[in-house]
Parts: C-alpha cells; sequence; structure tokens
C-alpha cells in the first residue's frame, strides 16, 4: 500500500502554496446529447463539455443514488475543462426514467458501452478515458472485463464501491483482474465502502495497471471534516489533477 499511496498532504500544500483562495473555474456551457443503447432499452441523455484546449476526453458515469448534474460531478466536470480535459456525462436508464433502483448489470455495462462509443464519436482526436463515480466506475470496469471498450485507454474512479457499508469484503474487485488497461483509484481514508486494508492485494495483484491516490480524511463523498483544514473544493482540486497527470501519462504512452 505504500507504494501506491501518495500524500494528500502533500498536494494539498502545493495547491495553496499561492496563499489565496482559488478562484471558481468557469466551465464551458455543456452541449446536451443523448445515447442510444438499444432498441430494447432506449436513449439516456448526456452532457458534453470540451473546452478549446482539450488534450484528452473523460467519459463520466454518476453513481448510484444521483444522476450527471450531481453537484459533485458538475464541481469535476468544471476543474476538468479548467485543465484542459473534455467530459462526457451521461444518465443511467433507472435515473432517465426518475427511478432510485438500479438496473441490472447488463444494462448498465451496455450503457456504459454505448456512452463511451458516442463520447469517442463526438472527439474522435482525444485520447479517451472513461470511468465514473462508485458504482458507475465499478459498471465502467465491469464493462471493459468482460470487452475492452473500443480506444479507452485507461479507467479512473472516483471511489471505487469494494463493498456495501459495514459488510467488509473485496469480491466486487474480482473482474478487475480481468482489466487489460491502466485504473486510477481515487479513495479516501474514510470511505465505508472501502476498506483500503482490503484494497492493499487487490491494488498488489493488479501491479503496474494499478495507481491509487489516496485522500486522507475524505469519505465516499470527498468530503473531509472541518479539523481537517482543508475544503471539499480543495479536495476536488487534488482529485482533477491527479485525473490530469494520469491522462497525460497514460494518453502519450
Amino acid at each position: 500500500m505504500a507504494r501506491a499511496a501518495e500524500s494528500s498532504a502533500e498536494a494539498a500544500a502545493a495547491a495553496c502554496s499561492s496563499g489565496h483562495r482559488r478562484k471558481a473555474p468557469v466551465t464551458p456551457d455543456p452541449t446536451p446529447l443523448d445515447v442510444e443503447v438499444s432498441a430494447s432499452i432506449g436513449r439516456v441523455s448526456a452532457l458534453f463539455t470540451r473546452p478549446a484546449d482539450a488534450r484528452a476526453q473523460l467519459v463520466l458515469a454518476h453513481g448510484a443514488g444521483a444522476g450527471m448534474r450531481h453537484a459533485f460531478l458538475e464541481g469535476v466536470t468544471a476543474r476538468l475543462a479548467e485543465n484542459g480535459i473534455a467530459c462526457f456525462r451521461y444518465q443511467f436508464p433507472y435515473w432517465e426514467a426518475g427511478r432510485r433502483a438500479p438496473n441490472p448489470p447488463r444494462v448498465l455495462t451496455a450503457t456504459v458501452r454505448a456512452a463511451v462509443e458516442r463520447a469517442h464519436a463526438e472527439a474522435p482526436d482525444l485520447p479517451l478515458f472513461a470511468g465514473g463515480k462508485s458504482l458507475g466506475g465499478r459498471m465502467t470496469s465491469t464493462a471493459m472485463a468482460a470487452e475492452p471498450l473500443p480506444a479507452v485507454r485507461g479507467l479512473v474512479f472516483f471511489g471505487f464501491p469494494l463493498h456495501a457499508p459495514g459488510k467488509p469484503g473485496n469480491e466486487r474487485a474480482a473482474h478487475l483482474a480481468s482489466v487489460p488497461c491502466p485504473m486510477l483509484f481515487l479513495q479516501g481514508t474514510r470511505d465505508k465502502l472501502a476498506d483500503l486494508d482490503l484494497f492493499a492485494p487487490v491494488f498488489d495483484e493488479l501491479g503496474a495497471r494499478a495507481t491509487p491516490h489516496i485522500v486522507e480524511g475524505a469519505d465516499h463523498s470527498f468530503q473531509v471534516l472541518k479539523r481537517s483544514g482543508r475544503t471539499h473544493e480543495e479536495v476536488l482540486d487534488e482529485l482533477v489533477a491527479q485525473v490530469g497527470a494520469f491522462a497525460d501519462r497514460v494518453g502519450s504512452a
């Protein structure tokens, strides 16, 4: 674990070294799109945000309890754009239909695959990455493990949900051994859905394919306690900086 875990405190210090509060990012207006999943599943909504200086694209799936317009994904999208990374967000069919219970995995992974294809068609000139928040990230890796997602160079997890709260285990990570591409794991030390001690052997098994970045004091939503001296905005800055570095390293390989 020591091999993989970077010091979030050092990253935070670097982000704040200028001595003043960071200005709110200005996000380009997203382009509303839709994604045809299949004749039986239907269409879902999507939002494509591409900054003028885009050098990569991230296809970003939402978590189980919130859609693509959730404040967390809005904040990540804004910072990605500020850092020269386009973002393609999309809804899963259950959220599109106004339901709270997620679809079966076969429907979710079919949606991931269709969204990735649509995103690549929208910006074929950009190195392509895919992932998501919690469930969205896990369904992206599940789809990739079953059959490689065309053109995708790496996966990004914003809080991989290793297990249900209070039910520790790492069975949900078994499919990751079949993922052929590099993976960036952004995880918090207070995440009740991911015991980092249980993640350690997973990272060891994945070897060089796994790049874990551990955020000290962050929970599953990457919220930190006030006594940490950090703000949620600073944590988002740190996460997106890691995504940018990962995209640059993997995209140029």
